[in-house]
């Protein structure tokens, strides 16, 4: 008869129920780091010049990243989270109806067409075709490499640590 006896079993055992605990944590920190990295280069690169030219801000000011997590799971979101309505349209590019443009602080709107002076109580407005301007999707294949190496290291060290 043939026995067998493994020193550490305990101490490896203790150490395989405490990794997925220490994983999560780990992957859950390093998401919130890459989730801001990649919505500040959404606000400071492709919202200022490179797929869209600044306005009012507006849209910048709206763009966030969100993490959650249930202790095994955890999700990123970086998005325009309030009342842009133009955000999706930038993105995807679309197609808007034709609709009337009235004024809103005056009794006739005033603008410049063929280098003159207009003034009118009402436009109608035709539609506009808008091309796609990426600005979510694009950083995100920028950064996917270092996204998955990131979150690859991080579980390493997550297993070295515990």
């Amino acid at each position: 008869m043939l026995t067998l006896s493994i020193d550490g079993v305990d101490a490896l055992r203790t150490r395989l129920d405490a990794y997925p605990a220490a994983l999560a944590s780990e992957l859950a920190a390093k998401a919130q780091e890459l989730a801001g990295a990649l919505a500040d280069k959404v606000k400071y690169e492709k919202l200022a010049g490179e797929a869209l030219q600044s306005r009012s801000g507006a849209l910048a000011a709206s763009i966030a990243a969100e993490v959650s997590g249930d202790g095994e799971d955890v999700a990123a979101t970086v998005g325009s989270f309030g009342d842009v309505k133009y955000a999706a349209i930038q993105e995807y590019g679309g197609k808007t109806g034709a609709h009337e443009i009235l004024p809103s602080k005056a009794s006739v709107l005033a603008f410049v067409a063929d280098g003159a002076m207009h003034f009118a109580r009402r436009v109608e407005h035709p539609g506009s075709l808008i091309p796609e301007r990426s600005y979510l999707r694009s950083s995100l294949d920028e950064m996917r490499a270092e996204i998955v190496a990131a979150l690859a290291a991080a579980a390493s060290e997550s297993w070295e640590q515990t």
